[in-house]
């Protein structure tokens, strides 16, 4: 159950309106999703993580299916019901088919696990990326 009263979508307040409108036409979606309805409550919120996320997820040098491959990955990691659900959703629609999730998310496994152990043995680092 949501912390907040979500904010309905045909709100009167003219900058929740119009930030839904342009998150349903972005995300090419009929309703917006509870995320930005429960961020609405504080309009000025809403606007700088509507704002960040357009900036973000855009498609530049990594294509946007990568980049919610990226939040997807992040989102189980941060062990984030809805925002698993979200992105499982978007990957899929982007294309990503069962087999390649459960590849995805056997990585996000794996990598968990790995990054814990090195954290586990305190090891220090001895391959490093090239400053250039």
């Amino acid at each position: 159950m949501a912390t907040v009263k979500l904010v309905e979508e045909n709100t009167t307040n003219p900058k929740v309106r119009a930030i839904f409108e342009d998150i349903k036409a972005t995300k090419k979606i009929d309703r917006v999703p509870n995320i930005w309805r429960a961020l609405a409550t504080n309009p000025d919120h809403l606007e700088l993580c509507w704002t960040r996320l357009k900036a973000i997820m855009q498609p530049g040098k990594i294509d946007l299916l990568t980049k919610e491959i990226i939040a997807l990955a992040v989102s189980v990691t941060n062990g984030c019901t809805y925002c698993i659900n979200s992105h499982t959703a978007a990957v899929k629609k982007l294309g990503l088919d069962n087999e390649a999730l459960g590849e995805v998310l056997a990585v996000v496994g794996l990598y968990n696990a790995m990054n814990r152990l090195a954290d586990a043995y305190q090891i220090e680092p001895d391959i490093v990326p090239n400053p250039e």
